[in-house]
Formats: C-alpha cells, structure tokens, sequence
C-alpha cells in the first residue's frame, strides 16, 4: 500500500517495531544473532518501512495516528518517518485520557481514498512473520475508504482537542460503573451532553447508550475476490463497525453490535466459527471491573434457539489472562444447561480449543544481563493475533479482542460482509487452525 501510494496514506497504529532490535537489552529481540534476526523474517519489516520512506520522499501526504506506543521504542519510528519531511504529519492520541482507559487499537490502513487494510497485523516486523494475523485489504473500494476516513478523521480531532474541557465522570447504567467518557456520550442524559465536535450520529430517544440498531448502514457493491476458486459480482451487504461507540457517526455499527449480530446470523442447525487472541466476560483495565455477557448470551441464545454448532479458538500463548480459562469453561456449560431437561428442545453445542503455536513458551529476550535465557524466539510472538467470527452467511474481520474494554474504551475498525466467497474464504482459514494438531480442547468445569 505505501508502495502504490501517489497521494495520500493515513495509517492508524498501536505501535511501531518494524525494524528489529537484537543489540537493544530493552528489547524482546535482545540477543538474537543477525543471522537468527534474518531467519525470523525482520527483512520483511524492513521492506515495509522502507516503502514507507519512499513514499515520504515522493512527497505523498501521510498523517500517522498511534498510541504512545510500546517500550522500549515508543513512536520512533513514526517520529523518524515525519522528521525534517513536511508532508507527513504524527500524532499520538492517549485514548485514556478520554475514557480513563483505553488505546488506539485498530491496524488500519487507507492509501489515495480508495485501497484500506483492516485486520490484526501491528506494523511490527515480528506480526508480519512470527505471529499468525487475519486481515482484508479491499483495492479500489472509494466508497468503502471514504467512510473509513471519516472515523480516522474523528480519531484526528480528538488528538487536537482537550480532553479535560470534553470529558465527563458518569455512571453508566448500562454497564453498573462510575467512568469517564466523552461529554457528548449517549451514556450520559441527553439534556446534560455537550454538542459533539464530530460527524452526527443517529439518535435514539428516550434511551441511554448505544442500543443495537435494526438497520445500521450496509454497503451494497460488488467485491471481486481475485486469486481464488470462486467469485462473485452480486452486490452483497457489507459494512464497517468502530469502536468506541462515542466515535461513531451515520448509522453504522458499534463494533459490539456486529459480533453480536454476526452470532446471530447463523441459521437454524448452523454453524457459527470464532477466533480471538483474548476472551474475557469482563473489562481488564477499568479500574471499576465491569461484568460482560454479551458475547456468551449470544452464543448460549443461538445453541438453544436455533441448534447451532459454535466453534471458539482463543490464542494460548505466553501472555495469557490469567481468568480466561474460567470463563471459557463457564461458556462450555451451555452445553450442560442445553440438555438439563427431557423438555429441552435443544441440540447446539459450544467447543472451544486454545491454539498453541510451536515454541509459544520459549519467547522473549536471547540473554538477559549477559546469560542465555533458552529462548529460541523474540518476545511477544508465536501466537494467533486474529479476531473474527463467520458464520454460514456472514463474515467478520476485526482488530479487537473479545474483552469489554476493546469495545467502551478503546479504538477498534472491522469488516464485515454477506459476500459468499470472503465467507468461505473465512471458514477455511478458521478449519484449518481448528483442524490442525496445534489446536488443543478446552475442557469443562468438573461436575462437583
């Protein structure tokens, strides 16, 4: 994308390591020879920031919006990127600031208005050869990029306002916490919220919060898939969804209500498929912890209703959430409560395996003050980083982990669509991970 670039590229990322950093003790590439650093694939790495360079000196525009970044490097490459060229502009936007917690999470790309990349993949060499990513890159999609900009575009004013003149401390009732939001949230009364500084979005009186729409906006163009064994020129819906829902504008979706609404799209005996590196039936980093069911009463709901198979992959890796296993494990009494009554005429399932990917315990630095620590591969990889559902009818690829925070506090884009062929496309992405020997089940609470 940078490489095709002629006039303009706006990216949105968490954080930048594309260049590795193996004589860096701070680093997770710490100790690595140049030779491990190259079989691990950091040449790739260097291509993309490379590209970007060249982009930079052919005078394309290019504004970066990130988080502050990652230690040890932070935004220095972005800063690298932007120093001494006047034509590319870096922002770093504290979405905690706004929300007392929270990131820019997204991994968004959108080159000339009219070719995105939306997905998993942070711009770190490591996510683009040691960690296994799910994303969509759709070309000559104007219509689809225009309204992406419009969220970056939201994402860039808030960088340039003062969050402590547009912030409010609510309750939110919705979700039983006292949190900071932006003041004009729909989580607070609409007689006490600010006039917002962004794009309207739709009103729904008498309501606080964000209540699921019954008909968000859909995209109905053809999407030609090049490369594989079918395609189609039908005009499917599509649509994007944002996170968090105080960015939203028109009437599309929060990123929320399109898992829920992917879930849900299964038919009657049908199968719904996901894949996340997170799960968490909670928040993880507000400081009030707040519970969330949605997720697994849209499963329990679709197992009992509508007989439907759910399969769940969910990452093991070294840095686990210590409580998943529990919730997990809770998800798969579903399955006890399904078939608790002769009355019950009920016969879904939920199964869920962890995806351990080879060497996932021996990441990390190669020394550490001068000794070998016995790992053979740099810190934070070897690990399934996708998010995405797809169902016998609906697919949907994102950039935030099944955790409440991803979707209240912190910036997330996906893509969804009715297309058969992307629809299929998933699914075979999906068996094949469920299907291979590094695919591990994840086994039920013990009967007391």
């Amino acid at each position: 994308m940078a490489g095709n670039a002629s006039r303009k590229l706006d990216i949105v990322a968490q954080y930048w390591e594309l260049l590795a950093q193996p004589d860096d003790p701070r680093s997770g590439d710490f100790g690595y020879s140049a030779d491990d650093i190259e079989r691990f694939g950091a040449g790739v790495g260097r291509s993309v920031y490379r590209a970007l360079e060249d982009a930079a000196d052919r005078m394309v525009d290019i504004r970066i919006l990130q988080h502050s970044g990652v230690y040890p490097d932070y935004t220095k490459e972005s800063s690298a990127i932007a120093s001494g060229r006047s034509n590319v502009q870096n922002v770093t936007l504290e979405l905690g600031d706004w929300w007392g917690s929270g990131i820019v999470h997204a991994k968004v790309w959108i080159s000339d208005v009219k070719d995105i990349y939306i997905g998993s993949a942070n711009n770190d060499w490591k996510s683009l050869t040691q960690v296994k990513e799910v994303g969509i890159y759709l070309t000559g999609c104007s219509r689809i990029a225009n309204k992406l900009e419009i969220y970056f575009n939201n994402l860039w004013k808030l960088a340039t306002l003062d969050p402590t003149a547009f912030t409010r401390a609510v309750w939110d009732e919705q979700w039983q916490a006292n949190r900071t939001v932006p003041c004009w949230s729909h989580f607070i009364h609409y007689r006490q919220r600010c006039r917002s500084p962004l794009p309207h979005y739709v009103e729904v009186p008498h309501v606080t919060g964000y209540p699921i729409l019954s008909d968000p906006f859909m995209f109905h163009i053809p999407l030609e898939t090049p490369g594989y064994n079918s395609s189609t020129l039908l005009q499917y819906p599509s649509y994007l969804s944002f996170a968090p829902p105080e960015l939203l504008f028109g009437k599309f979706l929060t990123d929320e209500q399109a898992w829920l609404d992917t879930i849900k799209s299964v038919k009657l005996g049908g199968t719904i498929r996901m894949s996340s590196m997170d799960w968490l039936g909670q928040s993880q980093y507000l400081k009030q912890t707040v519970y969330w069911p949605s997720l697994s009463s849209a499963i329990s709901e679709v197992i009992f209703s509508k007989n439907a198979s759910v399969k769940i992959l969910v990452a093991y890796w070294a840095h686990n959430i210590e409580n998943t296993d529990q919730y997990l494990k809770s998800l798969l009494y579903s399955n006890v409560l399904c078939s608790s009554s002769k009355y019950n005429n009920c016969g879904g399932k939920v199964q869920i395996k962890y995806y351990k990917v080879p060497g996932y315990n021996k990441t990390g630095p190669a020394k550490i003050h001068g000794n070998l620590t016995g790992n053979v591969y740099p810190g934070y990889t070897r690990v399934n980083h996708g998010k995405y559902a797809v169902s016998d009818v609906r697919a949907h690829i994102g950039t935030s982990n099944l955790v409440w925070d991803y979707f209240y506090t912190t910036a997330g884009v996906s893509f969804g669509t009715y297309n058969p062929v992307i629809v299929s496309q998933l699914q075979d992405i999906f068996e094949a991970d469920w299907t291979s020997p590094y695919a591990v089940q994840v086994e039920p609470l013990q009967n007391s």
